[in-house]
């Protein structure tokens, strides 16, 4: 019975797992779709009214500012879908639950051989 509960809680980590990574790469898809196009409209914005070169508006703050600052959300989402998982990650999950388990059938091994 606790080699089913731990397949099963096995595959629900990895089913949770996949939904993180599998929302990372929505995420980072939507953020260069989205990007491309806003940099084109200020890039188109600036060009139209003839004030600005091509040049000059590829190198506009405004045409790169939301690849920034969003970038820095982007990078944030992967560090916690990839990089913080290692600290507190599944493996370290699956321990505790152990763990506590364990702890628990000890104190009802307890009361119940009082």
């Amino acid at each position: 019975m606790e080699k089913e509960f731990l397949k099963e809680q096995q595959y629900l980590n990895a089913k949770k797992r996949v939904k993180e990574i599998k929302g990372f790469y929505s995420h980072f898809l939507i953020y260069v779709i989205i990007n491309i196009f806003i940099s084109g409209v200020i890039i188109f914005g600036l060009t139209y009214d003839g004030n600005d070169s091509l040049l000059e508006a590829f190198t506009n703050f405004g045409v790169y500012s939301t690849w920034l600052f969003w970038g820095i959300g982007i990078f944030f989402h992967w560090l916690s879908v990839f990089g913080f998982k290692n600290l507190l990650g599944s493996s370290w999950e699956e321990n505790k639950i152990r763990e506590l388990m364990k702890q628990e059938d000890e104190r009802s091994a307890n009361i119940l051989n009082k």
